[in-house]
């Protein structure tokens, strides 16, 4: 073999090594501490402090001055939500999204680590920007900042049990994010042998075999809006398993394993774009194929010098760099054989839509010769792209449009004439038509600018005088040149084709955009108005300017809603305008929702035309005139509208509110115009006047550009419905808004309810009316601010709660009640308070008359006896001072007088009984003594003891007489103490009663015992008991001096407080003012409006800090949101009562905060007559069970860890039975027969049972248990059945209700066993099994297994009543009722207010 061939087969054996070989893990960008880097706290989701960049970064089309690293594989631009929260879905996610690799990662376990810094390293940034120039050739991009994570030997977060250890698959990878002032580039590396995982399974799949792929993409997350906000554009690189075992084995930049982006610029930005060099593993090329015609990248130390060997550049002399430890690594660069299109099968993934400039800069143009962009290739490609933002090459917008140089020429020989246009002489009475370039901007001015030539942007054509149509005031063309698309096709859209007919040429938009041609907008894409609003209007008598004042508005389109906010209006005209809502209807009519047969405006009109509309006022005549001028489309694909307003308008009352009425409006199309009259009726609500109706008269022309050449289509009528109109000014914010919902439609009624078309939302009912629809609040809800939404009606507040005198109103959801004063009675209506004659219960002495007072009564002695009423004695015939206090107390003891002295008290006087001293004027003795104890005291003269004067038996008493003696006031401690009753009304002792302890200072003990139980707990100083302190007897008693676990609070955390309390902790105490933190008013409940920090960044929440849809604010409108928890009513809080369902049978459920009710009709549930049996707020109600013989609800708070019970009557309240060491209590059970309850705990993994007043607790299981949950008693056996849905090992037991005989009944087939009931007719256990999907049932002895049903959603809990299964439903949200015979679902309920369904039961008129 000669050294010639030798040389040439060894650099064939160097490019087949180079090809089946990635980037190494030495060769990705240095990391580790040594590098300067910082370290990510280990777990399972961990975020990373703030890293605050020195200059903003732009991602999409947004500025961002911070990023955060988190375990899960991203780099974010906000501060990230809990994982739960995004981890297992797909894009597009909430908050901006930068993932190289999106999944369940976990280093908790000691499972690799996690670097990120950001660098200013010269010799880093120079490689970066080597990479965006071999990626986006003729690019200038020259980075001064960067961010690079490392995920080095990460692993997947997986479940580790006694039989595994940690997992030995680690991936290792990448992100490094480079910017400059104007762009942001992404780079992602993924070193060979660096990813052994490409999935996670979730927390929730339990022992369901699902694994979830990772995500490798950008998301630019929600973008608001005035009044809403929407999903923005993301960009995704994989799509499935393979996709993702291909981030190692191809690439975008020449070298595999190595992908670029674009990700942002300052100035406009759509969606990410890819590099455009394809990289892959491949064998080697065929024999006599190895030349230039290779298109796949390779790179090798031999082949591609080290780029630190070139000049260096001036800007950065050579240093010791930190960053950099390896000067040696070679550059993978491009070789200059490389074909810089898309590889095949390679998809080009381009931003979405819109008229944007042309550009030859050769970082994007990938045409051919003709100018045609390719084809996009199939799915191999670097990713996918949502179909909501239509493909289209991306473009620049730095430079104009220059041809390329084959088209130059070959129009020159076509058009001759095109090269040396010359200025034609404008004779007078001639009008000059301008057409505006390609992108929809206004043109400047003919007389300043020469007609250009095509390809320039404008042609000029001269019209005569005669050919304007003054009618319509459209100015019409002609020309003896015919007009073609070879010479004007500029003037299309550029997503638009140019069509010629027999004397010119039209625009038509492609699929997939909408318009007139001249101007297309993607379809289904939300758009923006933006403009000036300028003028003069007179209100009553006086003008008042308006000078250039913004509008912004935002339209849904593909619901027909359009949104219009119009900044610094002065409040005078700001009130008046609220009925001109005209304003806003121009953009509801462009981009109207379309019914069949119909289209909407901006499809005639584009972005050019002229509004005229006049709106006469009735009944003054007061007449405004509004000119509304489009001018194109902006570099953003905007509208620009400017307004103009000049005339009168009706003065309104400052605070008064208006409400329009839906309209319908026939709008009429003529060539150049659309014609269009209406009147409208609106009513003004105002402290003043009241409620007044006016009407207005409405008056438009719409003229624009019209293509007279193309056959004529659509109807010559269409009619606009606008089923909603709201209006409001905001005082404060000098804020005038309109939101209008319109649909377009021949004319004609279509039944909107019926269709599907209605917009109606919760607690509101479509009402079909000719030619529109109307959405009907239910009864005490009526419509929030967006107009579709029904909130509750507060009738107390506004004055409609029709409660009568001596009653106060009380709000609830949609409804209210009214509750007496004392000393009222409700009469037969229910709500009219009538007097409670309480003589009818013999309150007075039998020697006494009753006299019955409005709210209360009197006791009078009758004759020949004297006292107060309540206590009568004889007078024996001469007058008699009264008794004293202490005799009337004293007498009380001993029984009372007799003719012949004190009453006896049968049996004698109880041994330790106390009785006062009175002296001869009966008063209280100063010294007071108890003969049964021998302990002595002093007292006022209200018979109150004096603090620190009690002595212990055979100690000499107190010398009550001593001047010098001071009364100190009483504590609390002792004024509890004193007030309780430790003897009866007949003198004997009552010791069953707690009496508290207090020091020689009157405060509490802080150990406190009861006398008779020998219970022992520590009390704080207002003599609370401090939880987990309690001690039975016969355990010691509590060390009281160690510090409190649960430190006493007023009230419990709410919600908001709590999620506020560990943000701030997670910003290490040092929240930043740009920090998330929830607000909450002073009652700890969230404000209805939330901000970022003291940004304008705010939206609207629910009672929950639930966020409302459509309400984000972005600007220095805040959005206008209204309060969604009532007033607090003053302390002391009334305690929640018991509403009981309607007689009959009816299941209860647990949701939340609340017991519902629903009642059966036979087997079906009646939705109609469902109701709350049970508010309780801050509660997590999850085991319920009913005690049929006593007609009470027992039920477990996991948030209060109580267990509960209420009887089933009006008003009735809630007892707590038991408050002390609970844990998690779940599943609860009632054994009617032995009057006993039993409950399961599924933090400590143990069972318990109690009396039902809980008395009597005691432990029954706490081993051999992991996750204990549903638990059932069958009383005529005396059995227990409970399941435990350990992951590892679900099973269902049973045992006695004494914890004897327990035994497995169940552990083979069954995954996540979470409801369990008893089949009283075929005397079975039935569980639901949220793993298998299974409904099953088997025998008590193990026996007759079989399936009832098997596809069943995700079930929580389970009653059986009338051979049929009710069971909670966590997909659905609601109960679902199945037969156990046909094994068919059949009933469905769900609730109106959306969340989880805990525990459900069945309540029985008698026990079954």
């Amino acid at each position: 073999m000669s050294m010639g061939k030798l040389m040439i087969f060894l650099l064939q054996l160097s490019w087949t090594v180079h090809l089946v070989t990635a980037i190494q893990r030495k060769y990705i960008f240095p990391y580790g501490t040594l590098s300067g880097d910082l370290t990510l706290q280990k777990g399972d989701d961990e975020t990373s402090k703030v890293l605050a960049l020195k200059r903003p970064l732009y991602f999409y089309e947004s500025q961002f001055n911070e990023l955060y690293v988190a375990t899960n594989g991203i780099i974010s631009a906000q501060d990230l939500p809990m994982e739960k929260q995004y981890v297992d879905d797909g894009f597009p996610t909430d908050f901006p999204v930068i993932a190289p690799f999106l999944a369940d990662i976990d280093t908790s376990q000691g499972n690799g680590a996690i670097y990120y810094r950001v660098t200013e390293s010269p010799t880093l940034l120079n490689r970066v920007a080597q990479e965006v120039h071999r990626g986006f050739p003729g690019g200038h991009f020259t980075p001064t900042h960067a961010v690079i994570a490392t995920w080095e030997n990460v692993a997947a977060y997986e479940e580790v049990t006694r039989a595994t250890g940690p997992s030995d698959r680690l991936n290792t990878f990448q992100a490094v994010v480079a910017y400059d002032e104007n762009d942001s580039y992404a780079l992602f590396l993924y070193p060979e042998d660096g990813l052994h995982f490409f999935g996670t399974r979730p927390k929730e799949s339990y022992n369901v075999e699902i694994e979830l792929p990772a995500r490798v993409g950008f998301s630019r997350g929600e973008v608001s809006f005035i009044f809403s906000r929407m999903e923005g554009p993301y960009y995704s690189v994989t799509s499935n398993e393979q996709s993702l075992k291909n981030l190692y084995q191809v690439g975008n930049t020449g070298v595999p394993g190595v992908w670029l982006f674009h990700i942002g610029n300052r100035y406009s930005f759509e969606n990410v774009v890819p590099a455009a060099v394809g990289a892959a593993l491949a064998t080697p090329p065929p024999r006599g194929q190895e030349g230039d015609d290779s298109t796949t990248a390779g790179y090798s130390e031999l082949e591609y010098p080290e780029i630190f060997e070139e000049e260096p550049d001036e800007d950065y002399p050579p240093i010791a760099d930190p960053d950099f430890q390896s000067p040696t690594i070679p550059e993978f660069l491009q070789p200059s054989h490389l074909d810089h299109g898309a590889l095949p099968g390679q998809s080009r993934l381009q931003p979405y839509g819109g008229d944007l400039p042309l550009t030859s800069d050769p970082q994007y143009r990938e045409h051919d010769n003709h100018g045609k962009p390719p084809p996009a290739s199939g799915p191999s490609g670097p990713g996918e792209y949502p179909a909501k933002y239509p493909a289209r090459e991306p473009e620049p917008r730095n430079q104009p449009h220059q041809p390329p140089l084959e088209d130059v020429k070959q129009q020159q020989q076509l058009q001759p004439q095109a090269q040396a246009p010359q200025v034609v002489p404008r004779p007078e009475h001639t009008v000059l038509e301008v057409f505006p370039n390609n992108r929809g901007e206004s043109s400047p001015h003919m007389e300043s600018d020469p007609p250009l030539a095509p390809h320039g942007g404008h042609f000029v054509s001269v019209v005569e005088e005669e050919d304007v149509d003054f009618d319509t005031g459209v100015i019409q063309y002609s020309t003896e040149t015919k007009e073609t698309c070879a010479r004007f096709q500029q003037q299309c859209s550029q997503n638009a084709d140019c069509t010629d007919y027999s004397s010119g040429f039209c625009c038509h938009c492609r699929s997939g955009f909408y318009g007139n041609g001249r101007h297309c907008l993607p379809d289904g894409a939300p758009h923006r108005v933006n403009g000036k609003v300028s003028g003069t209007v007179i209100v009553g008598s006086t003008p008042v300017d308006l000078n250039s004042v913004d509008l912004h508005a935002y339209i849904v389109v593909s619901d027909g809603r359009a949104y219009t906010a119009i900044s610094e209006v002065p409040e005078p005209v700001g009130w008046a305008l609220m009925p001109v809502a005209p304003i806003g209807e121009l953009f509801g009519w462009l981009f109207a929702l379309e019914l069949p047969n119909s289209q909407a405006g901006f499809k005639i009109t584009g972005a050019e035309f002229t509004r005229h509309a006049e709106v006469t006022f009735y009944p003054g005549n007061q007449r405004l005139s509004i000119v509304q001028t489009a001018q194109g489309l902006d570099s953003e694909n905007h509208l620009s509208v400017d307004t103009r307003l000049h005339g009168d308008v009706p003065f309104i009352a400052p605070g008064a509110t208006v409400q329009m009425e839906p309209y319908k409006e026939t709008y009429q199309y003529y060539p150049s115009v659309v014609r269009s009259t209406s009147v409208r009726e609106f009513t003004v609500v105002s402290a003043e006047r009241g409620s007044e109706t006016f009407t207005f008269q409405l008056h438009q022309n719409i003229t624009y550009h019209d293509c007279r050449y193309g056959p004529r289509a659509g109807p010559e009528t269409l009619q606009l419905t606008t089923e909603r109109v709201f209006v409001m000014y905001v005082k404060d914010e000098n804020i005038l808004r309109y939101a209008i919902t319109n649909k377009i439609s021949p004319v004609g009624d279509v039944d909107e309810c019926v269709e599907g078309l209605s917009l109606c939302g919760a607690h509101a009912q479509c009402v079909n009316l000719p030619g529109s629809h109307r959405c009907q609040c239910q009864s005490g809800y009526k419509f929030g601010f967006d107009g579709r939404t029904c909130i509750d009606v507060d009738e107390c507040v506004e004055g409609i709660g029709l409660c009568g005198a001596n009653a106060h109103c009380v709000n609830l959801p949609g409804s209210h009640r009214c509750q007496c004063q004392s000393g009222y009675e409700f009469d037969i209506d229910g709500r009219t308070c009538i007097d409670l004659d309480e003589c009818r219960s013999q309150p007075c002495h039998p020697q006494a008359t009753c006299s019955n007072t409005l709210g209360s009564f009197q006791c009078q002695c009758q004759y020949d006896f004297q006292g107060d009423g309540f206590q009568c004695v004889p007078s024996n015939g001469h007058p008699e001072r009264p008794k004293t206090q202490c005799e009337q107390h004293r007498d009380s003891l001993q029984g009372g007088l007799s003719p012949r002295g004190p009453r006896p008290v049968p049996g004698g006087l109880a041994p330790g009984a106390f009785v006062p001293q009175c002296d001869e004027q009966g008063q209280y003795r100063a010294l007071q003594c108890h003969g049964s104890t021998g302990h002595c005291w002093c007292v006022d003269s209200r018979g109150q003891e004096r603090a620190g004067t009690r002595t212990l038996p055979r100690t000499p008493p107190t010398n009550c007489d001593r001047p010098d003696h001071t009364e100190r006031p009483k504590t609390q401690c002792e004024h509890h103490r004193d007030s309780v009753q430790t003897t009866s009304p007949e003198g004997y002792s009552i010791v069953e009663g707690f009496l508290p302890q207090c020091d020689e200072q009157g405060q509490y003990r802080a150990l406190q015992c009861h006398g008779s139980t020998g219970h022992c707990w520590c009390v704080d100083n207002r003599g609370q008991e401090r939880a987990g302190t309690r001690k039975p007897p016969g355990t010691g008693q509590p060390n009281c001096d160690e510090p409190a676990v649960v430190p006493p609070t007023q009230r419990p955390e709410t919600v908001c407080e709590r999620w506020r309390a560990s943000l701030v902790d997670h910003y290490g105490g040092l929240p930043r003012p740009h920090h998330y933190l929830p607000q909450c008013d002073p009652q700890g409940q969230f404000n209805p409006i939330q901000c970022y920090g003291d940004s304008s960044y705010c939206w609207c929440v629910d009672r929950d800090g639930r966020e409302v849809a459509g309400t984000r604010s972005h600007d220095v409108v805040k959005p206008a949101c209204v309060p969604t928890v009532a007033p607090p009513t003053m302390h002391p809080l009334p305690r929640p009562d018991v509403t009981p369902p309607p007689s009959g049978t009816s299941l209860l459920y647990a949701q939340g905060q609340q017991i519902g009710a629903l009642p059966l009709n036979g087997t079906l549930m009646d939705s109609e007559r469902s109701s709350t049996l049970l508010a309780l707020h801050g509660s997590i109600v999850v085991g319920i069970d009913y005690d049929c013989r006593e007609k009470k609800v027992y039920w477990t708070d996991l948030a209060g860890r109580t267990i509960n019970r209420a009887r089933l009557e009006p008003g009735a309240e809630p007892e707590t039975l038991i408050n002390t060491g609970l844990t998690s209590p779940e599943g609860l059970a009632v054994d009617v027969v032995r009057r006993a309850m039993f409950w399961v705990d599924s933090t400590p993994d143990k069972i318990e049972r109690a009396n039902l007043d809980g008395s009597g607790r005691q432990t029954l299981f706490d081993t051999d248990m992991v996750n204990p949950r549903a638990i059932i008693v069958d009383s005529s056996t005396g059995t227990l059945y409970w399941t435990d849905w350990n992951r590892e090992a679900p099973k269902i037991e049973r045992s006695s209700v004494d914890g004897h005989s327990r035994k497995v009944l169940v552990k083979d087939g069954i995954g996540l066993p979470n409801a369990l009931t008893f089949d009283t007719a075929t005397r079975q256990v039935c569980w639901a099994d949220a793993g298998t999907k299974r409904l099953e049932c088997i025998a008590s002895d193990g026996t007759g297994r079989r399936v009832i049903h098997s596809n069943l959603n995700y079930p929580f809990s389970m009653v059986f009543y009338a051979n049929h299964f009710y069971f909670t439903d966590w997909r659905r949200d609601g109960v679902i009722a199945l037969s156990r015979d046909s094994s068919q679902f059949t009933d469905e309920y769900l609730p109106d207010q959306r969340s989880h369904l805990y525990g459900v039961t069945i309540a029985t008129t008698h026990c079954l």
